[in-house]
């Protein structure tokens, strides 16, 4: 699928991305959907993650050489390219981009103005640098997973959204834009290095921060923002479904209790030894009707109420669809970029990055002929097939065994 110049607010800057899995090629997107020419570098044979690539959305917006780090060539390849590049991404564990011969020390030598960017789980240093992880391992140790899920219960995991993503993809975009005006002022590049363990754990400052000033508990669901209130937390409704009460503030709450019929009940708010009386209360309220007839009773008041929605039903939510906040493209609905911008406008420019398909493309503009000879010396087409069984682009084969899920921090 063609892919046209990027128009945001990051028009212009250009993006190595050594492939990967998760929260590297998720901050690679951001770039990607904030207006950088994002290049993925992928090896022969995939990334090791069983997704079919014409769906991982994670690489919208992306354009894909193929480069056998490996091999006497690929790293001299991979120089070039960095050469050429403002910003360089990858995720491997410590120590193996060094030995592939595409470390920070060997890239700054060929450009030194190179915002190079890590993505780790455990960070650079530290006891556990070495080993592998994934999300729920990191989240573990930062004090965050115990946070989440009932008291009796083992925590719950929350997808691999808070370490993964936020903990980690946001934090490594913000770094790396923060050494790339660094960069773009002295002329000098530097390594950004993000781990997840850092940047979840700097998500709970603010409860930190609470816990030190004696207005948190450290344990699940006994504070005001875990799910301990009962005026702030889920409940199921009279369809098995179920809704999301927010109403902390004083003026949010008497509509809320008003609306759900127990105004009578309302001086409860403030006294925590009758929370346990008025979650039943209000339990009860909610499994009298269904989520949509609740929604219809909160619809334009203040109190802070909203239907839990699933995944396939949000894009159809009226004040989303409104703003557009998903989209499709190419058959796939997914997540529109964020954030918006007023002057330098953001869009889903290209569907997933096949592997290997865009070698022409990037060797004609970014000036590097020898990825068109390296991608024949490895037997793969410019358009990133091999000549035996091409797959659409990419596309594994119906009868092609799932990969093994271990790319990340395992090389």
């Amino acid at each position: 699928m063609a892919k046209t110049p990027g128009h945001g607010p990051l028009a212009g800057v250009r993006v190595v991305e050594l492939a990967g899995i998760g929260p590297g090629p998720f901050a690679a997107m951001l770039l990607g959907d904030l207006g950088a020419d994002v290049v993925r570098v992928d090896r022969p044979g995939g990334a090791g993650l069983a997704v079919n690539p014409l769906y991982d959305v994670t690489n919208r917006n992306k354009r894909s050489v193929i480069v056998d780090l490996k091999s006497p060539k690929g790293p001299d390849t991979v120089l070039d390219l960095v050469e050429r590049a403002d910003v360089l991404i990858e995720g491997y564990r410590p120590g193996v981009a060094e030995r592939l011969g595409v470390g920070p020390e060997t890239c700054h030598a060929r450009n030194p103005g190179l915002v190079y960017g890590r993505m780790t789980g455990w960070g650079q240093q530290g006891p556990l640098a070495p080993r592998a992880g994934h999300d729920i391992a990191y989240i573990a140790l930062t004090g965050t997973l115990g946070m989440i899920g009932t008291p009796g219960t083992p925590p719950m995991a929350p997808a691999n959204l808070l370490g993964d993503y936020a903990g980690g993809s946001l934090y490594l975009v913000v770094g790396v834009l923060a050494a790339l005006h660094h960069a773009r002022a002295t002329g000098a590049g530097q390594v950004v290095d993000a781990a997840i363990v850092d940047g979840t754990a700097h998500l709970s400052a603010m409860i930190h921060g609470m816990l030190a000033a004696g207005g948190w508990q450290d344990r699940r669901a006994a504070n005001l923002l875990d799910g301990g209130c009962p005026f702030y937390g889920t409940y199921e409704t009279a369809d098995g479904q179920y809704v999301a009460v927010g109403a902390l503030e004083q003026q949010f709450y008497d509509e809320f209790v008003d609306l759900l019929g127990i105004k009578g009940r309302a001086p409860a708010r403030k006294d925590t030894a009758a929370w346990g009386e008025l979650r039943e209360t209000v339990a009860a309220r909610f499994k009298t009707r269904t989520r949509d007839e609740w929604t219809a009773v909160f619809e334009g008041s203040d109190a802070c109420v909203a239907p839990v929605l699933s995944l396939c039903e949000a894009p159809h939510h009226p004040h989303l669809a409104a703003r557009g906040t998903f989209t499709d493209f190419g058959g796939i609905t997914q997540p529109a970029p964020a954030p918006r911008f007023s002057a330098t406008h953001t869009s889903v420019r290209g569907g997933p990055a096949q592997p290997g398909a865009d070698t022409t493309d990037v060797a004609h503009d970014w000036g590097i002929p020898g990825l068109l000879e390296d991608a024949s010396s490895q037997d793969v087409s410019p358009e990133g097939t091999s000549p035996e069984g091409a797959h659409a682009k990419g596309a594994p084969a119906k009868d092609a065994p799932p990969k093994d899920f271990s790319l990340r921090h395992t090389d």
